[in-house]
């Protein structure tokens, strides 16, 4: 059974908001004072009614008024104060919560919907933000008159009390059990919208593909089941909803009858005052409201309670390479690499890597080719930790990178992936990415480094020119440039280049192998490549099969011992 967070989670997020909440209690406070006030009011408005006092009412009508205004004004003290508490609350939780997302590996985000966290992110987490703002602007006042007003109809009269909370503990009963059921279906309900939601974000993602397929069909069908399931889940919530308000309304219906039977006898036989008897209607008059929004909310706290479960859930999750407290910074690097007997699996008892070790000098150039794409991209990311291995150790400079601090590690390792990334900003930005305040300078001679700079200058904003999401509006190589160029503009030791021409047309691929030169001058790359162009230009060259370093070697060595490099280029050119 799935583990349910509680609210206690929400603590943490709500301590730092004290002096806010405090007051918003003063208004509370104010609040339920002023309704006491009120109801002793209305059992002395009883005799002067009963006599034709008109002046007699004016005056308790008019004080009631004036009291009427200050409650009013104790409550919006409440609701100001309240609403920007649990405003701060959801606003930390979602900055918390973001942070700790960008902490978790890769290989959590590679199972994991990207529509589901962005769901998990924004409205589960304005749910709870929803929550906070209720439990403190509604459900304590709602307690606190449900404390203090049954306390002063004991005072009033313990007999009509008495006939309430034999009563009472019926509705709490039936509010509970509708309250749990709901629960289960609200949990069920949000599972299928973040569904529908992650289902969503990657058709409209993957549109150009959808089409080339002709693929419309088949996922509006999959659209409309997951949709479906939905529906019925959210219906199922309401069914049960609807039994509820019969149910509970009778009982409540039974209490106010109940009372005035009750009332009518006490009266008969002198034990309450029709003025005390005014005023207890008028406490009970007054406690319906608070007992109607608890029972119409408590469905609520339920469904909020899956939002907190969902927020926590991700919270919970660890990454698995994980920061050493002591952790150092690694100093200015030369650009030393080496593996030992390196081993890594992404699933228990199946290794993608087996026992891989070499060695590789200050600026060397190192090809890594294999029949497999898995166990060359596993290769590279090993070192700027997006995984760890399990076996053995991989050392930049002698320092092992288990012992430094991720930011310091990741900071001196440049990527130029294979799908470059742009971001909605502007180019200047995307060079610079990572960094709030940046030299326009080293941004262009960046960009001139990549053979962007002429391109780029010819726009009408230049380096100020807003590109939107994924770059739609640059061309591949365009967008590989950039990527050269923000790598560039890093200045890393260590690069990692990730079959950066092999989507390129001829022309575009030209002026990026001249990019990629310039970038590798002085520096240690690693070089995934399925081009042999590209690829024999490299001082080593790593032959991998079946997670093992089968040979290594310069393309001219490699292409003597005719073994599997020498398929693989013979393969190519024939």
């Amino acid at each position: 059974m799935k583990k349910r967070y509680n609210y206690w989670l929400l603590l943490p997020y709500i301590r730092p908001q004290w002096r806010t909440i405090t007051k918003g209690f003063i208004g509370i406070f104010g609040y339920v004072l002023a309704t006491l006030v009120l109801i002793n009011l209305a059992g002395k408005l009883a005799i002067p009614f009963g006599q034709g006092n008109v002046v007699a009412i004016v005056q308790i009508t008019g004080i009631c008024a004036l009291i009427f205004l200050v409650r009013s004004l104790f409550q919006s003290i409440q609701d100001m104060y309240m609403a920007k508490a649990a405003l701060k609350v959801a606003f930390h939780l979602r900055q918390q919560l973001y942070s700790h997302l960008q902490k978790l590996n890769l290989s959590y985000f590679e199972t994991t919907k990207a529509g589901d966290l962005s769901y998990r992110l924004t409205d589960d987490v304005d749910r709870v933000g929803e929550l906070v703002n209720k439990i403190f602007h509604e459900f304590i006042p709602w307690i606190l008159q449900l404390v203090a007003i049954p306390i002063y109809m004991i005072y009033l009269n313990w007999q009509l009390t008495l006939v309430a909370v034999i009563v009472a503990p019926l509705i709490a009963i039936f509010i509970s059990w509708f309250g749990k059921h709901l629960g289960n279906y609200s949990v069920k309900s949000h599972n299928r919208v973040s569904g529908l939601s992650a289902i969503i974000s990657e058709v409209f993602n993957g549109i150009r593909l959808v089409q080339a397929f002709a693929a419309e069909n088949y996922e509006i069908a999959r659209f409309g089941s997951e949709a479906e399931r939905s529906l019925k889940a959210k219906y199922s919530a309401q069914r049960l909803k609807a039994m509820k308000i019969p149910i509970v309304g009778f009982l409540e219906t039974s209490i106010v009858l109940s009372l005035l039977i009750v009332g009518a006898w006490q009266i008969s036989q002198d034990n309450l005052t029709i003025a005390n008897f005014f005023s207890y209607l008028a406490a009970g008059a007054l406690l319906i409201d608070p007992i109607s929004q608890i029972t119409k909310n408590y469905n609520k706290f339920q469904q909020f309670q899956a939002s907190i479960d969902r927020v926590f859930e991700l919270m919970a999750i660890q990454p698995t390479a994980m920061e050493k407290p002591n952790a150092i910074a690694l100093p200015p690097v030369k650009g030393q690499v080496e593996y030992r007997h390196v081993s890594f699996g992404y699933q228990p008892g199946e290794r993608v890597l087996k026992d891989i070790s070499f060695l590789v000098s200050p600026g060397e150039a190192i090809a890594i080719v294999s029949t497999s794409a898995a166990s060359k991209t596993t290769f590279v990311n090993l070192l700027p930790r997006f995984y760890d291995p399990q076996v053995g150790q991989i050392l930049i400079d002698g320092i092992d990178i288990r012992d430094i601090k991720l930011h310091s590690l990741r900071r001196k390792i440049g990527i130029v992936p294979q799908q470059t990334i742009i971001f909605s900003g502007t180019i200047a930005q995307n060079i610079a990415f990572g960094q709030d305040f940046f030299d326009m300078q080293e941004v262009t001679a960046a960009a001139k480094i990549a053979n962007i700079h002429e391109f780029i200058s010819e726009l009408p904003e230049g380096y100020r020119t807003w590109v939107g999401k994924d770059g739609v509006n640059l061309s591949l190589g365009q967008r590989q440039r950039i990527a050269i160029a923000r790598a560039v503009h890093l200045n890393p030791q260590i690069l990692i280049l990730h079959e950066p021409t092999s989507a390129l047309d001829s022309e575009s691929e030209a002026l990026v192998q001249e990019a990629l030169e310039r970038l590798m001058e002085n520096r240690t790359v690693f070089i995934i490549a399925h081009r042999f162009s590209t690829v024999k230009r490299c001082d080593r060259i790593l032959v991998l099969e079946q997670g093992k370093i089968i040979e290594s070697g310069t393309h001219e060595e490699l292409l003597a011992i005719k073994g599997r490099y020498a398929q693989f280029y013979g393969q190519e050119f024939s």
